[in-house]
């Protein structure tokens, strides 16, 4: 019998062609749409809500369905008016390679199975050692669905290298800014709250140094075991890097395990202002990349970089009898031997693709033109009456706060004040603009990590928070 699920090459065609004209009108009108889309969970159901059919659908009726359906009740997170949490700017060649990648359903998981995958993922990764000055015959690395993956891949290597079987009496260290994956990640391996040190940062929001030794010190005294540091290089909240040299110093010193986190603003280092700020990284033992941020890649592909391959393939490789035949030699590398996944799909052809044909040069410029962006718009908010910066720019992220010089408003009515502004903003869906806490004060966050971000498109945001702001503030008088 035929499969049920074959086309003709015809019907192929023609949905195929239906779908890149959708995905290229997207990308060549996407400034015309608004970046913010709201629904409750009632208005999905109402939309989608359904039991599985026994019978199918023509295909054209469920794209269109699909194009009508889902794809606007999505945030464009590679919207130039996308400033929130960190944007995803993206690709076209990037997403057509990922097209290409799954439409061949290729597994990256071994050797035999695909070669070339497995080679062009050694390829890409020897690119991205030589970028951050790490050993690159010696060294290794395997992608990874994004950050979290890579820092739990990464904390599992180092607790079997530092602690061997036994953990119990393990502690690990970590900032007040570091990113909740790297919390999670700990959780997951079987540590205990009490084995987890998060510790202060200083008034920059970086590691408090002075802090951290007297923590370490006490713990051994204690009869208890450190064993690994994790620092950040770029955290989520304001871009701050911590004092690298110092925390690998420190390491060093302790015969501690240094893993960076740098998921948001390692990619920098290819910009002169963020090598500068982020030096130190290339000491670390493991190194966490998210390609899928700051490198401009889609969605899923992260990075775990590491000093020594065989850290991984020690921690992770496993021997079962069906696989006893794809073994391949030492050069042929199996990645389902260098992480958690034995099935991988073929992420390093995205970032492959992309860099041959736009050239690491590009990528440069797209990494400068935005920290820069995040610096003229810090200039202009420090020129204005009613703004106060509260993280100056860094890694093209800024936090600040409406807080007019001829008003005397009290710390809530602040907090309460801007909490408005960014739910006004959003509300419009204009621009997606939300807040976090930092020193205990609600603060509006911008990420300027898009290329196709302007001046332009900043001074409007900037000009919607005041209008905002000045009616919150009428309606607060009545």
């Amino acid at each position: 019998m035929n499969s049920p699920f074959e086309l003709s090459k015809e019907e192929m065609q023609s949905y195929g062609y239906k779908i890149v004209d959708i995905i290229v009108d997207h990308y060549a009108n996407e400034e015309q749409k608004k970046p913010v889309t709201k629904a409750s969970r009632e208005e999905m159901d109402a939309v989608f809500l359904s039991e599985a059919p026994e019978k199918g659908t023509p295909a054209n009726e469920v794209l269109d369905f699909v194009t009508n359906n889902v794809l606007p009740n999505s945030n464009i997170s590679t919207h130039p008016k996308s400033f929130s949490f960190v944007p995803g700017p993206s690709n076209f060649i990037s997403a057509m390679a990922d097209s290409l990648a799954t439409g061949f359903n290729i597994f990256s998981g071994g050797w035999i199975v695909s070669p070339a995958a497995a080679e062009l993922e050694i390829v890409t990764l020897n690119w991205l050692l030589k970028m951050f000055n790490f050993p690159v015959t010696k060294g290794g690395g395997i992608f990874t669905s994004g950050g979290s993956m890579a820092n739990l891949t990464a904390l599992a290597t180092a607790r079997r290298i530092k602690c061997g079987e036994d953990f119990s009496n393990a502690v690990i260290y970590l900032s007040d800014q570091a990113h909740s994956s790297n919390i999670k990640a700990i959780s997951v391996l079987g540590f205990k709250k009490e084995q987890i040190k998060i510790m202060p940062t200083d008034l920059e929001f970086k590691f408090s140094i002075n802090k951290l030794k007297n923590e370490i010190a006490k713990d051994r005294l204690e009869g208890k075991k450190p064993f690994c540091i994790i620092a950040s290089a770029g955290t989520t909240n304001t871009g701050t890097v911590d004092p690298l040299d110092t925390l690998a110093d420190i390491c060093e010193k302790e015969n501690l395990w240094f893993h960076i986190d740098g998921a948001y603003g390692a990619a920098a280092i290819l910009s002169e202002k963020g090598s500068r700020i982020l030096r130190g990284i290339e000491r670390a033992d493991s190194l966490t990349v998210d390609p899928h941020k700051w490198f401009f890649q889609p969605y899923e592909i992260g990075c775990l970089l590491v000093k020594d391959s065989s850290w991984l393939s020690n921690t992770f490789s496993e021997k079962p009898e069906y696989l006893r035949d794809i073994e391949g030699n030492e050069s042929e590398i199996n990645f389902y031997d260098y992480g958690i996944q034995l099935t991988r799909r073929f992420r390093a052809l995205k970032f492959y693709m992309s860099i041959k044909t736009y050239g690491l040069n590009t990528f440069k410029k797209a990494i400068s033109y935005n920290i820069d962006l995040a610096d003229l718009t810090e200039d202009i908010l420090r020129d204005s009456k009613d703004w106060e910066i509260v993280s100056p720019a860094t890694l093209a992220i800024i936090n600040f706060r409406y807080n007019p010089l001829n008003k005397d408003l009290s710390d809530k009515e602040l907090d309460t004040l801007n909490q408005e502004i960014s739910a006004k903003v959003v509300d419009s869906k204009e621009a997606f603009l939300v807040t976090t806490v930092l020193q205990d004060q609600i603060v509006i966050r911008m990420c300027l990590i898009n290329p196709r971000t302007t001046i332009q498109h900043v001074k409007d945001t900037l000009q919607q928070c005041d209008d905002f702001a000045k009616e919150i503030l009428l309606e607060w008088k009545k």
